[in-house]
């Protein structure tokens, strides 16, 4: 660790901020609910720009371009997730964590919810996929914006020693998210083609709306971060904290983003990759490959929670190190048991491996917060899970591409899950040995 880095790592001085495992328990809430809205928004246009954006919003381009650029456009939301953690990064540490939460709620259900109401090509011709671009940057940098600071809320309203526990509850906002869009989707699905053409596929978005009206609602009622609060007494903001982290911390976000690849980049190579190799490379039906996705997110839920409650006593950073080792040494092995094309194998790998994978993922929201200071760590922890994502968001496209260097075979996906793997359990082994103390105490 540098000098820099061990001059952020000083807690801030003055008397100790007291918490409650009461207020901790319903910020925790209230920022899972808000990210399982933020992950609906995101997984739902990943559905739709594989089914319907590439046929009613680029009509004019011939079926493949069209799925490329609906594909392209599915890749602007990754592309503007840092930009958000610029922005809201520098509101949270400036302005507050809550203000910063309520506006990226907002911005996402709205942005969504209005995917719902844009006509299509045929009506308002090429300011249709404009607009459908502009709505996916919008989600894009409130996305950027609302994991971090969720994280940083429930962490900095936690006791001392329990912050595992209500760090893992926003976790779980992406495998709920997922099973919300999934089960919507299948429902819309049920009706005829010429129906969800016209109006059926509109619905999963307009939904957003009515979510984000009790999206705000609990997120309202939430107080603001006592660790903040002190900070705006003792007048210890950072000026432009994004510059600050690059400038004095910028050891611990490398670390930071190393901890969190596997849970970003795994993850799509488990379930956007391992569908499209299971489907066009073996032949496995789709259906069977989506029905792998959603029973993986479920087991993925129980993992999180039981994992948040072990992390207390072992901490963040030991978990992340034996969770991408796990990761690592099941990696063949998985993609192993998809190659049997057993339908009952499929499934158990795909639950295996991300069962695996939340194991680091659970954790990933502790360890971030506490690799930075309180005046840095909505910008510090925006930026790292959002650096990781926009560098690992590309991987299915690269695993798909690494098929035919090997002749169609798995192992080069195999062998890329296991790089990750290995460099989320190094960020673990240097995170556990980084982390910051808060001088918070308990009620």
């Amino acid at each position: 660790m540098s000098k820099n880095d061990q001059a952020t790592a000083a807690a801030p001085p003055g008397s100790a901020v007291v918490v409650t495992g009461q207020d901790a328990g319903r910020v925790a809430f209230a920022a899972f609910v808000g990210t399982a809205l933020e992950w609906y928004d995101y997984f739902l246009f990943g559905t739709a720009a594989a089914i319907v954006f590439n046929r009613l919003y680029f009509t004019t381009l011939d079926p493949a371009a069209a799925t490329l650029a609906a594909f392209a456009t599915f890749g602007v939301g990754f592309a503007a997730r840092p930009v958000g953690a610029l922005i809201f990064g520098w509101l949270g540490d400036r302005i507050g964590r809550r203000p910063a939460l309520l506006i990226t709620v907002v911005m996402i259900g709205a942005a969504t919810g209005l995917i719902g109401l844009l006509p299509g090509y045929e009506a308002i011709g090429v300011a249709a996929p404009l607009l459908l671009v502009l709505l996916r940057l919008l989600q894009g940098i409130a996305v950027g914006g609302e994991w971090g600071g969720a994280v940083t809320l429930a962490v900095e309203h936690a006791p001392p020693g329990r912050r595992e526990r209500y760090a893992a509850l926003p976790q779980v906002g992406s495998p709920v998210g997922t099973l919300m869009s999934s089960g919507v989707f299948a429902l819309v699905l049920l009706l005829p083609s010429e129906s969800f053409d016209a109006w059926g596929w509109r619905i999963p978005f307009l939904l957003a709306f009515p979510l984000l009206i009790v999206a705000v609602y609990i997120r309202r009622r939430v107080e603001e971060s006592p660790l903040f609060d002190e900070m705006l007494k003792q007048d210890e903001r950072a000026k432009v904290p994004a510059l600050e982290v690059f400038r004095t911390a910028w050891g611990r976000l490398l670390v930071a983003m190393a901890s969190a690849v596997l849970g970003v980049g795994g993850f799509y190579i488990l379930t956007t990759f391992m569908i499209s190799y299971g489907a066009d490379t073996l032949g496995l039906s789709r259906t069977l490959m989506v029905n792998g996705t959603l029973v993986a997110a479920v087991v993925e839920i129980a993992v999180i929670l039981v994992v948040g409650r072990m992390a207390e006593r072992l901490g963040a950073g030991r978990v992340t190190l034996w969770g991408g080792l796990a990761t690592a040494a099941l990696a063949f092995p998985v993609f192993w048991m998809v190659d049997t094309r057993n339908p009952v194998l499929v499934v158990l790998a795909m639950a295996l491996g991300i069962a695996f994978l939340s194991v680091a993922y659970a954790v990933s929201g502790a360890l971030l917060a506490e690799l930075f200071p309180a005046r840095l760590r909505y910008s510090g922890v925006a930026l790292a899970y959002n650096l990781a994502g926009a560098l690992t968001g590309f991987l299915p496209f690269a695993a798909t591409a690494l098929l035919d260097v090997g002749g169609g075979a798995s192992w080069p996906a195999a062998l890329l899950l296991m790089g990750l793997s290995l460099i989320t359990a190094l960020g673990g082994f240097l995170g556990q040995r980084m982390r910051v103390k808060d001088n918070v105490v308990a009620a």
